[in-house]
């Protein structure tokens, strides 16, 4: 995307605030505006109060001077805080357009992406582009129509004079061209380096543990170190290249002021009035120019952030085409030669696979790490879709179906338990979509035995359980994810490796709980620990993507195929 089209396209979060925007810009051209009035009074002041000692001049100038002043601080407050509020609403809409693109996006592009790159993102980028959208512009807008004032003020006092600055003019701007070229590489590989920044910081606060059992504390540092470096190296250039513009600029303009001051000296064209006002214009022009020149700087920071964001925001959704709306299913699922590939994986994870699930069943799925058990149920709540093939729920296809109300019907329990960062009451509410009463909760969490635990602890079922749970141990934040989906009350039940964390106590008592809470729904359960799975309708067993058996377990052991293998495996360790 081109710089001009980024930069309409970023004016289009602007565009809703365009009342305040405008009173704002006013401001800012009237700010301008009374940047050549200051030299067209020093004309009057020197030439008819000191030199001829006009009367009327001596008594008006005063009062001019001090309402200039007023009506210029008047449009400097309206045009800054019109602006920066202007500023903070662009943040604040594109952050939340952001946030929802995060939610939208597919399992696919979070598999690809590491949280902190869209962290930085976030944080970082935003803020950069609006620096480009209100800061740049309204800079741009004041000491662009400054220059303008001060150059129209020249022109009207001696239009020779002023075609020295004139024809300095392509020079600056092939000055700051060249500039403009190498900020937005830099700013871009700036940007990119916050993202690794971001992503180190995240994966070392999660991995803390690990990391000090492991002694990795010096490959982190040397890591992070790296990253910072980059950091550092690029501000720096991105520093100098702005750094050098502004003098080389200047000096530009130094020098057209300097064949100014030697033509008037030599030849007297001017009073002394004129001549202080030429120059005090002339001389002015060296502040908006500076201020011009470093605004470079801003737009390309601005610019190469813009097309970081759009490209984010541009990303293809989560596809939802489904029309149908459904209320509560029945459960009934079926796979339907059904296959699926990952875009950067060669081989097919699911191969054909053509399964048929009743209500009220319960399915077990075993395997070996990589046989496909994961890849096969997230095709149900439509997290992938498949390569070939079709998923029906009640004899419907999942594509057709509304994705909110076919997610509205699944309750998913996995290994790696995510909770938030709220009371334990409030997370098993999640599951009812923070609608449930305190007594379903309560319910729920007997259910799952979260009871247990909460009732020693001083604030029950309010305590707080810090990030993703950070307080309990792994066996109460898997009892605490269970009474979620519990709570839920969904007619398809989903447990990827749900009681993996539980000792073996507690995972009789949940397992109980699970038994009950399986029936009159259908379930589909994904487990390594196959005693846990033994009361299953049926057990389907999965090899490199395909159906190798299907039956329930006893049948299964005297075929003495795959399924047994395992068993004996597991129960000889």
């Amino acid at each position: 995307m081109s710089s001009r089209a980024l930069y309409f396209r970023l004016l289009g979060y602007v565009r809703p605030y365009w009342r305040l925007f405008a009173i704002g810009l006013a401001g800012m051209v009237v700010g301008a505006l009374t940047e050549p009035a200051l030299p067209a009074l020093v004309k009057p002041l020197l030439d008819n109060t000191f030199v001829d000692k006009d009367p009327y001049w001596i008594r008006i100038m005063p009062l001019m001077l001090i309402g200039l002043f007023i009506v210029r601080g008047i449009a400097q407050y309206a045009g800054t805080v019109g602006m920066a509020w202007v500023s903070n609403k662009v943040v604040f809409d594109l952050r939340e357009r952001m946030y929802a693109q995060i939610l939208d996006l597919p399992a696919a592009y979070h598999a690809k992406r590491s949280p902190g790159e869209l962290i930085s993102k976030l944080s970082y980028d935003v803020t950069q582009v609006t620096t480009a959208a209100t800061n740049a512009l309204l800079v741009a807008v004041r000491d662009g129509l400054s220059v303008a004032g001060l150059l129209a003020w020249m022109l009207w006092l001696d239009w020779k004079l002023s075609l020295i600055f004139f024809v300095i003019a392509p020079v600056v701007a092939i000055v700051v061209r060249t500039v403009a070229k190498r900020l937005r590489r830099m700013s871009h590989s700036l940007q990119q380096s916050m993202g690794s920044m971001t992503h180190v910081l995240d994966e070392t606060i999660r991995g803390r543990r690990m990391i000090k059992v492991y002694g990795g504390q010096e490959r982190q540092q040397a890591r992070f170190k790296d990253v910072a470096g980059w950091i550092r190296s690029y501000s720096m250039k991105i520093v100098t290249a702005s750094a050098v513009s502004v003098p080389v600029v200047q000096l530009i303009v130094v020098i057209a002021l300097a064949t100014v001051v030697y033509v008037t000296t030599r030849n007297q064209v001017m009073t002394v009035g004129g001549f202080v006002s030429f120059f005090g214009a002339a001389a002015m022009l060296l502040a908006p120019i500076k201020r011009l020149t470093s605004l470079n700087e801003q737009i390309q920071r601005g610019l190469a952030a813009a097309q970081s964001i759009f490209s984010f925001l541009d990303e293809p959704r989560e596809r939802d085409e489904g029309t149908i709306k459904v209320g509560r299913l029945a459960g009934d699922i079926e796979f339907r030669d059904v296959s699926l590939r990952y875009d950067d994986v060669s081989e097919p994870v699911l191969q054909n696979i053509s399964l048929g699930i009743a209500r009220g069943e319960t399915v077990a799925v075993v395997g070996v790490s990589g046989a496909g058990k994961s890849s096969l149920v997230n095709l149900i709540p439509r997290f992938y879709a498949p390569s070939s093939g079709q998923v029906f729920v009640d004899g419907i296809s999942i594509d057709d179906m509304r994705l909110v109300d076919l997610r509205a019907n699944i309750a998913l329990v996995t290994q790696d338990v995510v909770l938030f960062d709220d009371t334990i009451a409030a997370n098993i509410a999640y599951g009812a979509g923070g609608t449930a009463t305190q007594e379903s909760i309560i319910a729920a969490a007997r259910a799952a035995h979260v009871m247990e635990f909460a009732e020693q602890m001083p604030e029950g079922l309010e305590t707080a359980i810090g990030d993703n749970g950070m307080r309990l141990s792994g066996g109460q934040r898997q009892r605490l994810a269970i009474a979620r989906a519990l709570l839920k009350d969904a007619p398809i039940l989903i447990m990827d490796e749900a009681t993996s964390a539980l000792d073996s106590h507690t995972e009789r008592q949940v397992q109980q709980a699970l038994d009950n809470a399986r029936r009159g729904r259908t379930t589909l359960v994904i487990a390594h620990r196959l005693s846990t799975i033994e009361n299953a309708d049926r057990i389907v067993v999965m090899e490199r993507g395909r159906i190798v058996e299907s039956g329930a377990h006893a049948q299964l052991l005297r075929a003495d195929g795959s399924y047994a293998r395992l068993h004996r495996a597991q129960f000889a360790e």
